[in-house]
């Protein structure tokens, strides 16, 4: 009686399991995104050259914006941009305000809680941005972190996230526009701004004003993905060898030569 008990528990405990998984895949984002025939992408527009919202055409621009654009063509659907904040990046998944976010996102452990993380794209790190003028008195974060020293950071990201951990003394500035903060370096209302080195040697680059402190030694060690919602295994999974297929044909390092390097 015990062992047939044990085998009606376990008969139950299998089709319980069956069941959830069957509704699960039924459920899934991706298949949905599917039926109706667009993914919603959110991307925050402010940050060269990932995504940014060009104010002359109206459109997005840039690296990941192309990327997205990939990732439609390969599901076979349109591809719908939703404008989001750095702030707002993580409820905009949760709250179905859109299906993926797209546009130089560090992949953490906070985030990770919340939402899914694609596997990584590339490679990058914190790094300071200054006016060139200053590049013999910040040669290192000891010698930024000092009282008078103004350092602007956008909120909600990860940029704010590491000036809080590691900035004890120097003046934080806040800017609600990442966008604006190289600006406002040019203009002398703030002396530093930490970034991912790639937006640091990109903004050097177009303003000669700046200059980017050692951008191959960053100070921290992260990679980019893109953030889809947690526990839809078929979606997650669908993009994650969808990035694994850009690595291996070389698509990524096409867009890194049009976006980055050129």
């Amino acid at each position: 009686m015990k062992r047939l008990q044990h085998f009606f528990s376990y008969a139950l405990f299998a089709l319980l399991a069956l069941t959830a998984l069957q509704t699960q895949a039924a459920d899934s984002r991706l298949d949905t995104i599917i039926e109706r025939g667009y993914i919603l992408v959110g991307t925050t527009g402010d940050f060269k050259p990932f995504t940014y919202l060009n104010p002359e055409t109206g459109k997005y621009e840039g690296y990941d914006i192309d990327a997205a654009m990939k990732l439609g063509e390969d599901l076979g659907v349109e591809v719908r941009f939703v404008a989001t904040t750095w702030k707002e990046l993580v409820d905009g998944i949760t709250s179905d305000k859109y299906d993926i976010a797209m546009g130089g996102i560090t992949r953490n452990l906070t985030r990770q809680k919340k939402v899914n993380l694609s596997l990584p794209y590339i490679k990058t790190g914190k790094s300071p941005l200054i006016r060139l003028a200053d590049k013999d008195r910040f040669k290192s974060l000891a010698d930024i972190d000092q009282p008078g020293v103004r350092i602007a950071v956008n909120p909600g990201g990860t940029n704010e996230k590491f000036v809080q951990a590691n900035i004890k003394q120097a003046q934080i500035i806040t800017v609600p526009k990442n966008l604006d903060i190289p600006g406002e370096l040019i203009a002398n209302h703030a002396d530093v701004m930490f970034t991912d080195n790639v937006e640091a040697i990109i903004s050097a680059r177009h303003h000669p004003e700046l200059y980017a402190v050692d951008p191959t030694n960053t100070y921290t060690k992260d990679d980019f993905g893109y953030m889809m919602p947690r526990d839809d295994f078929a979606f997650d999974n669908w993009v994650d060898l969808w990035v694994f297929k850009m690595q291996d044909k070389g698509e990524f390092a096409k867009l890194e030569a049009k976006w980055i390097t050129q």
